[in-house]
């Protein structure tokens, strides 16, 4: 059996370039010092290159393809700034991509003429001027895992796909299977570089950083959770825990260091047996557990679970797959790791007809447990559709029974069908709402709807299915999660447009209340600062106040 993933279910040098407020012609001499020549521009791509057929499939969901009329291809930030500036100055529309997995079609929009691809931009190394670690904005979770660990034996509490770039991922919060141990990914940060454009349509790289005396600090917040595409081009990180030693410059002891092993478990639940009495037991006991144990303090705090609840295949007369499958991670630090796992997996299964398999409980390093799991989650390609929600409780009956009937329903036109509940809270809770742009810090897990299928023709009626299934999950608020009692809302690295569309959101709260909820007017006021003339934006980007701006 396949364990389900989260789908289903350079050393470089610094140079002077980093300091804040340089234009496009200092930063073109600091490309001239990193050995660029002082007038580059960078790699131009056009439709009658042979790499713009690559280019503009990079991106993981195959519904969209982008068709600009260039990519611009970077290497230094210097480059970035001198595409940006091209850009602004010709009027064309620009969309970024790092790592290529946005699930909504940014970069494909046919307003968007240039796309500055940053895959190249992928250099990890520590900066001893700033006691941090710099990771370029193009670097993929897995590369920066392992240089990071190998390097220095110290990681970053990010999410689990191999491939995802860091520019996109942090500015969502960026969130895995660390977090619940040490907090979000962009609870790390410490600054970013980041390419803006003025109100002249001057591009300019600005260094941000969390220190309460740095003018722009509100920009550096605005990396902390308010998406991406909003604000500029994020170029560089530099990441140092918030709780590292006051002018420690060993950097080993700056970032989090990951447990040496980590233990694994994992219960099949068959789709035999498994009627609506017992799935709504075992999405129930999966929810109250998580209720229970989900504070910094618990001794589940570095256990990340999740029960993916699988759909039907579309022809009645297929193998069915499984119902569910629950698996957990623990770091195996702790004398009574295997016993705290192998009591979690006896909680989710207790009560829960269809006689549940419990598979053994392995142990393996951490940096191999972090590559199988990234194996999982990266196995899943083709046309998708996927909607997120922060859960400040389990599922009620009612809601376990709406996804009862979808989930064992046939004749649709999507391939395979998921719905994955996560674990949540724990050290990500203890940051005050305000501290980072990302409010959401009192859930307990988080929810993955998706679907994935093959054929351009069943678009419409796979993306209809699982608006549905999230609509009436959500009846009872208009068809959202909206914040209160049991729900808090959606995550902005899963960006869903419908959020944005009265056609499936009829609650009346708006789009922006569900991602940034009290964040909103202060991104609105960064924007303000940092975007006046909108250059960056897209269906589900930052608005500036009313009369501040488009």
């Amino acid at each position: 059996m396949t364990r389900p993933s989260r789908r289903r279910f350079v050393a470089g040098t610094l140079t002077a370039g980093a300091a804040a407020g340089l234009s496009a012609a200092g930063l073109t001499a600091a490309g001239a010092a990193q050995g660029t020549p002082a007038d580059t521009t960078g790699t131009t791509v056009t439709p009658t290159d042979p790499r713009y057929a690559a280019l503009a499939t990079r991106g993981s969901n195959k519904r969209f393809t982008a068709h600009p009329e260039a990519f611009r291809l970077p290497t230094t930030t210097a480059e970035v700034v001198a595409a940006v500036g091209d850009a602004v100055r010709d009027g064309k529309r620009i969309a970024v991509r790092s790592g290529g997995h946005c699930f909504e079609n940014v970069v494909g929009d046919p307003a968007v003429r240039i796309v500055i691809d940053l895959a190249a931009m992928d250099a990890v190394t520590y900066d001893p001027r700033r006691r941090a670690f710099m990771v370029e904005a193009g670097a993929r979770l897995m590369d920066v895992y392992k240089k990071l660990f190998y390097g220095w034996g110290v990681t970053l509490p990010g999410g689990a796909s191999a491939t995802v770039g860091l520019g996109g991922h942090i500015t969502g919060g960026g969130y895995g299977a660390l977090s619940r141990a040490f907090g979000l990914a962009a609870d790390h940060l410490h600054a970013v570089e980041v390419v803006t454009v003025d109100a002249a349509g001057r591009a300019r790289a600005l260094v941000a950083t969390r220190d309460h005396d740095d003018p722009h600090r509100d920009l550096w917040w605005a990396h902390t959770g308010g998406g991406g595409g909003n604000f500029g081009v994020v170029t560089r990180y530099w990441f140092r825990s918030p709780q590292a030693p006051a002018g420690c410059d060993d950097p080993s002891r700056l970032l989090p260091r990951p447990p040496g092993t980590v233990l694994a478990g994992t219960v099949y639940f068959p789709r035999e047996g498994m009627d609506r009495a017992s799935f709504r037991r075992l999405v129930r006991n999966h929810g109250q557990w998580h209720e229970r144990h989900s504070g910094a303090d618990s001794p589940y705090a570095g256990l990340f679970g999740g029960l993916v609840l699988f759909g039907r295949p579309a022809s009645a007369s297929a193998d069915p797959g499984p119902a569910a499958i629950s698996f957990a991670h623990m770091a195996g630090t702790r004398p009574d790791a295997e016993r705290l796992l192998r009591a979690y997996g006896e909680a989710v299964a207790d009560g829960v007809g269809g006689s549940p398999q419990f598979f053994d409980i392995t142990e393996q390093p951490w940096l191999t447990a972090t590559e199988g799991l990234a194996a999982n989650q990266d196995a899943e390609v083709g046309r998708q559709k996927i909607k997120s929600a922060y859960l400040r409780r389990g599922y009620r009956d009612d809601q376990a029974d709406v996804l009862y009937t979808y989930l064992n329903s046939t004749g649709h036109r999507h391939d395979t069908a998921s719905v994955s509940l996560q674990s949540f809270g724990g050290r990500i809770n203890t940051v005050a709402p305000g501290a980072t742009a990302s409010t959401h810090r009192d859930s307990v897990l988080k929810a993955l709807f998706m679907n994935t299928w093959q054929d351009p023709d069943a678009d419409t009626d796979a993306v209809d299915w699982l608006r549905r299934l999230y609509r009436d999950v959500y009846a009872s608020t208009g068809g959202v999660p909206v914040p209160g009692r049991d729900s808090d809302g959606c995550y902005i690295n899963y960006p869903d447009i419908d959020m944005a569309d009265p056609r499936w959101n009829t609650s009346g709260v708006p789009w922006q209340r569900l991602y940034y909820k009290d964040a909103y007017p202060r991104l609105q006021r960064v924007k303000a600062a940092y975007d006046p003339r909108g250059v960056f934006r897209h269906t589900l980007s930052v608005r500036p106040r009313p009369g501040r701006g488009d």
